[in-house]
């Protein structure tokens, strides 16, 4: 070998160690912030999942970052020593775009932990319950986010439609209950498939998502719509989506029956069931869709004054509120949000019981912190409310020291209430789920 070809080898190896050493030192420099990310996300107490969240094989996993990339929430994913790992997985909103874009199947998603158990009903994978002809679909199943839910409804009315028994002239093939993205999905598939069937929502057409902010983004992902088509919006706004939903719902001729809230479903005999609302009206049905979100009704401080006109569990028109001094209770993403969508043109003061905010979005966290510095939000970490008077409130501080605040409105956020008792009224069972395996290839 002449010297030219020597030096030239020589310099081809240099250069091919020097880039390995680049790209080892990168990757070892990345996993050391991964490390500092998930040990501070221990500490805020936002590293333990409290919905569906993805779990990742370490067996299985070749470190490509696909997960990582494919995420659109920030650091929810991230890679240590060539694999991957869950940083903050309190702020997991079950997208799945991790568990599609996985080139190896080395995630699936999963609700609870082993530590941390998450009540779920018994739902087999046609969304069939352990009670014949019931069925349940969307967030109560413990699929969240409106395309996940909407594509739970559509592929439940598939099997539904399967088995068809035969109806009165007074009976529907289906009643559905719940008019949210499961619901309303299930709606236009059983137009689709020619079934006689009802949709009832105790509430407004929208279900969970008619309790939002007018102007939240709710959407992120295309997804489509029996009968409409493919939906291509993205960052879509409470108040878009329901005229979409509307729409579509109008070019069928498909009418929700409004504030018509479901208090039992008595199964009478194989798919034949009599369900009863709160209003005394009666439904009969061969099946029934349960399409309703896992809050059912809100949960409650239970203090002195809750009842109070001016205390309220949802924010609908934030843009119509000015010039008050408002209180929001709560440490989750709608209190957060809530609290930024008034800071504006209010006085607002966050409560939350717990001395650091450990499961709001990455995003929501930044603004907070921005909105805080700015002045625009005064927080009350650790305070706790006593009562609700008219002019103001008593809560105590983080020192336990009682405290009082002029005020004319309150918002409390503190989440809801599993309907626990309806689903085993009707004889579905409920059980406590560890690490539940949601999804999976």
């Amino acid at each position: 070998m002449s010297t030219e070809e020597l030096i030239i080898y020589g310099f081809t190896f240099l250069v091919c160690l020097g880039i390995v050493f680049y790209y080892v030192y990168r990757g070892s420099k990345r996993s050391k912030e991964v490390q500092k990310k998930v040990a501070q996300a221990k500490e805020d107490g936002r590293f333990e999942p409290v919905s569906l969240h993805p779990y990742i094989d370490l067996n299985t996993c070749i470190g490509s970052g696909a997960c990582v990339t494919a995420c659109p929430e920030q650091d929810i994913l991230g890679l240590i020593d060539g694999q991957a790992t869950v940083i903050n997985a309190s702020s997991c909103i079950g997208h799945g775009a991790c568990f599609h874009a996985c080139p190896v199947d080395a995630i699936s998603l999963r609700i609870g932990t082993e530590k941390r158990g998450v009540d779920l009903p018994h739902v087999k994978p046609s969304y069939e319950t352990n009670i014949n002809g019931i069925y349940i679909a969307g967030e109560l199943g413990g699929m969240g986010l409106i395309k996940n839910s909407a594509e739970q409804g559509v592929q439940a009315v598939e099997n539904i439609a399967r088995i068809r028994p035969e109806r009165r002239s007074d009976e529907y093939d289906l009643l559905i209950i719940g008019a949210g993205p499961a619901g309303i999905a299930a709606a236009l598939t059983a137009k689709s498939k020619g079934l006689k069937f009802k949709i009832v929502d105790q509430d407004s057409l929208g279900g969970t998502v008619f309790t939002f902010p007018r102007s939240k983004v709710v959407m992120t992902k295309p997804m489509n719509l029996p009968l409409y088509g493919k939906l291509k919006l993205v960052n879509t706004s409470k108040e878009e989506l329901l005229i979409i939903w509307n729409d579509a719902l109008g070019r069928n001729e498909i009418e929700v029956e409004e504030h018509c809230e479901i208090d039992q479903i008595i199964p009478e005999g194989a798919y034949n069931f009599k369900v009863i609302a709160k209003n005394e009206k009666v439904f009969r049905a061969k099946q029934v869709l349960i399409a309703i979100g896992r809050r059912g009704t809100p949960r409650k401080l239970n203090i002195p004054g809750e009842q109070s006109i001016k205390v309220a569990y949802r924010l609908l028109e934030p843009e119509t509120i000015e010039g008050e001094k408002i209180v929001i209770v709560g440490g989750g993403d709608s209190a957060v949000e809530s609290a930024m969508l008034l800071m504006d043109h209010n006085e607002v003061h966050l409560s939350y019981r717990k001395e650091k905010f450990g499961r709001i979005k990455t995003q929501n966290r930044t603004n907070l912190d921005a909105a805080v510095d700015a002045g625009k939000i005064k927080l009350l970490l650790g305070s706790n409310l006593k009562e609700i008077r008219k002019e103001d409130i008593v809560y105590t501080d983080a020192q336990g020291e009682e405290c009082s605040l002029l005020n004319d409105r309150v918002y409390i956020f503190a989440g809801g209430e599993l309907p626990v008792s309806f689903l085993q009224k009707a004889g579905i069972e409920v059980d406590k789920k560890f690490g539940k395996i949601v999804k999976k290839h």
